[in-house]
């Protein structure tokens, strides 16, 4: 049996930069500027699970060595949102000397785009007036949300979600470790759950090696809450094919035996339409049908009631 109690996400965090899978321009470009030591500020941004933290722990890793700890502050702007953070816990770290010869401090502020409109400003100030001795290291979800006078003062590197073929890798190294049996089909799922997202995937590959060492198909669908893509497909094909009540039945089935809302369902399906064998004109018609019946989902109407209007649009096809 494993070691569940040791969390996969941290086991399996890289510890230097060659063992970042994607984002290899970004991995490269900072590897280079900490062996000159030649660090401007850094924005990442990016989806979740990409390697925002991780890059930034490698780097004070890097830079500091057994020191790292001690001359890198991690915060979580969306913990701490406002401006006293910035004024007193931030202001309080920059001003100090650093620990060894170094010639500056690390701050790492994670989520700063939950960061409010004048706690940026205060931290803009900051990062100004403590360039001497410290770098700050920003990272979001949408560099949007960050003011443009912080934006011009960093260097901002943006972070794509992993390919398929970097999660297969990952997903390599953890069976090997672990001992854990994927198939292909397996594997598939894997990559459709995780959506580019390491961290998704290690919690849902540690979910299902708690159960079994042979991680299937049904497993990561149950753990991850998704419906399996030929279920979503076959309640199409009723739908097309005249059987609309054998397929509203079936969608409701599925949603409540996965535990799917309307939003989780309505991905699904926007994904299956380009499988069905029918014209691209008809598909672009009805991926266009469920962009309106997510927006109708998203301002709050009925689910259900929305969910059978999309597949009352997929009769007669």
């Amino acid at each position: 049996m494993h070691n569940i109690s040791t969390i996969w996400t941290e086991k399996y965090r890289p510890d230097a930069f060659e063992q970042v899978k994607g984002q290899k321009d970004i991995v490269k470009t900072l590897a280079a500027m900490v062996e000159k030591k030649n660090l401007p500020h850094l924005l990442f941004a990016g989806p979740p699970g990409c390697g925002k933290t991780t890059l930034s722990i490698i780097i004070a890793k890097k830079l500091f060595g057994e020191d790292w700890k001690r001359n890198f502050l991690e915060l979580n702007a969306s913990d701490e949102r406002g401006i006293d953070v910035v004024r007193n816990t931030i202001k309080d770290f920059a001003r100090t000397k650093t620990i060894g010869d170094y010639p500056f401090k690390i701050i790492y502020l994670d989520e700063c785009d939950s960061l409010t409109k004048e706690a940026q400003q205060a931290l803009r100030r900051t990062m100004e007036n403590f360039v001497s001795s410290t770098r700050f290291v920003l990272s979001c979800n949408y560099s949007s949300k960050i003011v443009d006078a912080i934006q011009s003062r960093c260097a901002v590197f943006k972070f794509k979600p992993l390919l398929q073929e970097e999660i297969n890798h990952v997903i390599d190294n953890i069976a090997k470790t672990e001992n854990l049996t994927i198939n292909e089909e397996t594997r598939k799922a894997l990559c459709e759950a995780a959506e580019g997202d390491v961290r998704k995937l290690t919690n849902i590959l540690q979910s299902c090696a708690a159960i079994d060492d042979t991680v299937t198909e049904d497993k990561v669908c149950d753990l991850a809450s998704v419906a399996r893509p030929k279920e979503v497909k076959e309640i199409l094909q009723m739908a097309i094919g005249g059987k609309f009540e054998t397929a509203r039945n079936k969608l409701l089935d599925i949603m409540l035996q996965h535990g799917l809302s309307g939003l989780d369902i309505i991905k699904q399906i926007q994904k299956e339409v380009w499988s069905l064998d029918i014209p691209d004109q008809k598909k672009v018609l009805l991926v266009d049908k469920c962009g309106e019946i997510e927006f109708r989902m998203v301002e709050g109407s009925d689910e259900f009631i929305q969910l059978e209007a999309l597949l009352a649009n997929f009769m007669g096809f």
